[in-house]
């Protein structure tokens, strides 16, 4: 046992290396190993609660190893304290799927296909050199019924577009009709499907090239964001406070951005009270509507199979954050087990957001305004051809926010032509399949406390001529109890304005209310495969807007722990059958939210923000408004928004 400041601190690099060398002293390492993910085996929901600074931990990670010679993989639990491995599994490919895609996979589908003489007459037939074709390589989902052979196979699935040049975005030139199946583990081509030649587009996708974009607009005058005095929060290793809030931030291979521990400081109460003990984005999938026999398998989990928090951007000033930032490295292990540094991996930083509250009161001769600020913390990933954003955001009010930005290129075939229903076409010839980009919250909440209950919210209509409704102008609120995890598979529905109070029963504010958070969906589409449908069996969790099970510290991923090939089932349809009770309880809620995506011709050669999210405000957790402390602004020569400066 050691002792650490805090047991969520994150893997250091001399950590990553001693877990290395635990495992090749216990023989669990050969040449051909490969660590898929390394990260910190938390201690229990209970365990942080109890612990106090200075307290013994046993610090623990989480190791998956692949080996590429085609042994088994398995998933290995270090202690870094006891230096010795406490459990480990031995993974069934059939059963439990493959581990996440290697980063050394990606070039291996490219250089097969290279090799393989059906490929090579493919592209032959459309009169294409080898040498300007590049492969994306992509995840095969499972398609048992029409591929058994590849039951327990390690296969990736490669499209082909054309580059012109080194620098040329091949996004704009896709080779229709033609897909390679490759097995990775063997490293064969397992299947080439060829459809037959398709005109490949040829206009432009450089959209740094001044030929495609004309000269630079000159109208845009600087805009300088600065704070004289610094920021107001400050940072002690992986703690953040900032104005009445706190929380330890955490960063993943897998997740990527992780939050722990939020609490909000009531000075009515004088003390700090829990939100959420840990919020991240646990899993996202992209599934396709193109049914055409070369891409209607498309459907990319890239939390699961490719580990967004593994390829996060190194962040710079002036481009990615603006204003006075802080940024914050990752430490990772790269595929040989090593320390792998990602740096400016999160970006923290603290902006304006308008008004926070304002009146102007004729009657007391008072003009009073009050700015609001958010606490930003973000990190921005790259899976193929999307560029993804995570933004968390905290408000002085207590709201909690999370927005995804989704940027990049979207993913290209060529046009059939006619009104072809599923696609869009986006530049002549060029074609971009509908598609949805669907993220799972993973709010792991403590309203308050751990004893926490969720009720489903409507607005409910009532109709005239009722003894309490002469008028008809009536409406009131629906509250209905989730108490059973059967129960908490929930959709939204804005035309009652549904929403879900997050409540502690036995923590009561002023008024004798139980305190609560509100969690807001936007509402849009789930998953819209069709329910009997491969991708529906293995995106279970995306087919509900609101999951809520029980606290379990091993239920960690809305598709389940092993993503890539596994055949569906696992996940929160696997969490929730057990119908646990969930009144009263330490409990998960897991949210589905996203975009549904009809591409534009504006969206391309690259695709401006798309924005999508949910926000979790408070409701009755506070006596009164939080933010009646924040003081007025000085705005220099302009005077003072309030009080001294009323009119």
């Amino acid at each position: 046992m050691t002792a650490t400041a805090h047991p969520l601190d994150q893997l250091t690099a001399d950590d990553i290396e001693e877990i290395r060398s635990v495992l090749d002293r216990a023989g669990s390492l050969q040449d051909t190993s490969r660590f898929v993910y390394v990260g910190l085996e938390e201690p229990t929901k209970s365990d942080l609660f109890a612990f106090s600074v200075g307290d013994p931990v046993d610090r623990r990670a989480r190791v998956l190893l692949h080996d590429i010679a085609g042994a088994p993989g398995r998933d290995v639990l270090v202690s870094l304290a006891g230096r010795n491995i406490v459990a480990e599994r031995t993974l069934d490919a059939v059963a439990d799927g493959q581990l996440p895609v290697l980063e050394e996979e990606f070039g291996i589908v490219e250089e097969l296909l290279t090799q393989d003489e059906r490929w090579l007459a493919a592209l032959k037939d459309r009169g294409l050199d080898v040498t300007r074709v590049r492969v994306a390589p992509l995840s095969a989902g499972v398609y048992a019924d029409e591929y058994p052979d590849e039951s327990g196979r390690r296969i990736l699935r490669g499209l082909a577009f054309v580059q012109e040049h080194e620098q040329d975005h091949a996004w704009a030139h896709p080779v229709d009709g033609l897909v390679g199946y490759v097995d990775v583990l063997s490293r064969t081509v397992h299947r080439v499907v060829d459809l037959g030649p398709v005109p490949i587009p040829t206009g432009s996708g450089n959209f740094h090239d001044p030929a495609v974009t004309g000269p630079s607009r000159t109208t845009q005058k600087p805009i300088e964001i600065t704070q004289p005095e610094g920021p107001s929060f400050t940072l002690e290793n992986n703690l953040l406070t900032w104005e009445n809030w706190s929380l330890r931030i955490g960063f993943d291979a897998r997740e990527g951005l992780i939050l722990h521990q939020l609490a909000f400081h009531d000075r009515d109460k004088g003390r700090d009270r829990p939100v959420i003990h840990r919020a991240s984005i646990a899993e996202m999938v992209v599934p396709y509507a193109d049914p055409s026999p070369v891409r209607s398998w498309q459907n990319y989990f890239d939390t699961g199979e490719y580990l967004i928090g593994r390829s996060a951007n190194a962040l710079q000033l002036g481009c990615d954050c603006l204003g006075d930032i802080t940024y914050l490295d990752a430490v990772i292990a790269d595929e040989s087990g090593h320390p792998r540094t990602l740096p400016n991996a999160v970006c923290l930083h603290e902006e304006d957001y308008g008004i926070l509250w304002k009146h102007t009161d004729l009657w007391a001769n008072s003009n009073e305004t009050r700015r609001q600020r958010r606490m930003v913390l973000s990190f921005f990933t790259t899976v193929g051809n999307y560029d993804y954003g995570f933004y968390w955001y905290l408000y002085l009010d207590g709201t909690i926010e999370f927005e995804a930005k989704a940027t990049g290129v979207v993913f290209t075939s060529a046009y059939p032509g006619g009104d072809y229903p599923y696609a869009a076409e986006i530049a002549p010839g060029l074609g971009a399949p509908y598609h949805q980009h669907l993220f799972c919250a993973r709010l792991d909440m403590a309203v308050d406390g751990t004893e926490n209950r969720v009720e489903e919210v409507d607005v409910v209509r009532l109709r005239i001529g009722r003894p309490d409704n002469p008028r008809g102008n009536a409406f009131t609120y629906r509250h209905t109890p989730l108490t059973r995890e059967s129960e908490a598979k929930r959709t939204a529905d804005m035309s009652v304005d549904r929403v879900w109070h997050i409540t502690n029963q036995g923590s009561l504010n002023a008024l004798g209310k139980p305190v609560g958070y509100v969690l807001h969906p936007e509402g849009k589409p789930t998953l819209l495969a069709d329910p009997d449908s491969s991708i529906a069996a293995r995106a279970a969790f995306a087919t509900k807007h609101l999951w809520v099970t029980a606290y379990d510290p091993a239920e960690r991923y809305p598709a389940g722990d092993f993503v890539n090939q596994h055949p569906g089932g696992a996940g929160l349809p696997a969490y929730a059958a057990a119908d646990r009770d969930i009144d009263g309880q330490s409990l998960v809620v897991w949210h589905t939210f996203g975009l549904t995506h009809a591409p534009r011709p504006e969206d391309w050669p690259i695709m401006p923000v798309d924005y999508t999210g949910f926000k979790l405000k408070p409701a009755g957790f506070f006596d009164r408004n939080p933010t009646l402390d924040v003081p007025p602004n000085l705005s220099g020569s302009h005077g003072c928004c309030g009080r001294d400066g009323h009119a």
